[in-house]
């Protein structure tokens, strides 16, 4: 029960920059209690973000390309984990423990995806090795894949942090991320573990952030405020072509990333709009109505039919777009809507302490993934350790 000091490392499918949580932990497994002391964004250079996108699309990444951006990106985690203990005001030698998750740059949870061998596979890059040589903590990462070696699909990890942080003996809840990608956790009420269901629904900022970024020709990364969405009007037949997208519909467990909604997928949907002569504002306005519109679909196949969730929670960057979340409030009507800062969690934060709590069940030898979100054969300890 001793209350370690751990690092948290999280760069997600955006790849802005990585996210720095120093926390507090006390416990683990079901008696975990958590106490953020530190957080900050540290935004990648923009010719790095370019490496990453590079490095995650098959057709222009290269094997020297990823060789070398893992162990730049290793550096970069390293001084962010560095950074973050100074502005916590604690020294690194009383760090306990750095959880990272690196930079996904590629993940197949379907083995018929794979043209080569028919198999799943998931790969996250910034080299942990640099991280515990820089820092001289023992470093925990590569989360993914003891999941899906154990028959699961490797995501999504938040299930189990979630569970942990947000279960109510009496009431259901869901636990809704909004990054890149969008995926929610469902937590029965009651606090039985193997209840709990937990999917990606589809795009989250992903193809808003995209779409914003070729309309306004490289000038802004993101729909700040939401403000271009609100000034477009959203085009009915173009929303209603872009929900056609396969992945919506397609039953739990599932997972997806820049894979099915990345670069291909944002320049298929500007030239949609380009044929329709829809762009600028109205298709910022047509894709952030999409993302919602999916968020809000996933709700009614797969939670609705047989859930009634008292309460839903987000967190992630998409909390930060007004215009995104009036339209999941409003589709989502009459529950009752908070974000995670209600339970003293900022939003923002929530991935960085998600790592560093999976990294503090790996350092206990608690299994953290969740068979019945993940689809894997059993419980499993994640993460790979690599001594100080």
């Amino acid at each position: 029960m001793k209350t370690k000091k751990v690092i948290g490392l999280m760069s997600g499918t955006s790849a802005d920059g990585v996210d720095a949580a120093l926390v507090e932990i006390k416990g683990c497994g079901l008696e975990t209690g958590v106490n953020l002391l530190a957080f900050e964004t540290y935004p990648f250079p923009k010719q790095i973000r370019k490496s990453i996108f590079k490095a995650s699309s098959i057709s222009s990444s290269t094997i020297d390309l990823i060789s070398g951006l893992n162990f730049y990106l290793g550096e970069i985690f390293a001084k962010a984990a560095i950074d973050i203990a100074k502005q916590g005001n604690v020294d690194l030698s009383n760090v306990d423990l750095i959880g990272s998750h690196g930079q996904t740059i590629y993940h197949n949870p379907d083995p018929n995806n794979d043209p080569h061998y028919g198999i799943v596979s998931t790969l996250q890059i910034g080299e942990p090795s640099i991280i515990a040589e820089r820092t001289g903590v023992t470093t925990v990462a590569d989360f993914r894949p003891r999941d899906m070696a154990a028959g699961g699909i490797g995501a999504p990890l938040s299930s189990y942090v979630h569970f942990l942080l947000f279960r109510d003996i009496n009431n259901t809840r869901v636990v809704h991320n909004i990054g890149g990608i969008s995926n929610l956790t469902l937590i029965p009420g009651g606090g039985d573990m193997s209840k709990v269901m937990a999917f990606d629904t589809g795009p989250g900022n992903m193809v808003i952030d995209g779409v914003t970024s070729i309309m306004t020709n490289g000038e802004k990364g993101w729909d700040e405020d939401g403000i271009l969405a609100r000034r477009g009007k959203i085009d009915k037949d173009l929303l209603s072509g872009f929900m056609k997208h396969p992945f919506l519909t397609k039953p739990p467990p599932k997972s997806t990333g820049r894979e099915d909604f990345g670069d291909l997928y944002i320049r298929e949907v500007v030239r949609m709009g380009k044929d329709k002569g829809i762009n600028g504002d109205d298709l910022i306005s047509t894709v952030t109505a999409f993302t919602a519109e999916s968020i809000l679909l996933n709700y009614r196949l797969f939670i609705f039919p047989e859930h009634g969730p008292a309460e839903v929670v987000f967190c992630g960057g998409g909390t930060k777009n007004p215009v995104l979340m009036d339209m999941l409030k409003d589709g989502l009507k009459p529950i009752c809507i908070k974000e995670t800062d209600y339970y003293n969690i900022p939003s923002e934060t929530m991935e960085a302490v998600i790592i560093s709590v999976l990294a503090n069940e790996t350092i206990s030898g608690v299994p953290s993934n969740v068979p019945s979100a993940t689809g894997a054969r059993r419980k499993v300890i994640l993460g790979k350790i690599i001594p100080a």
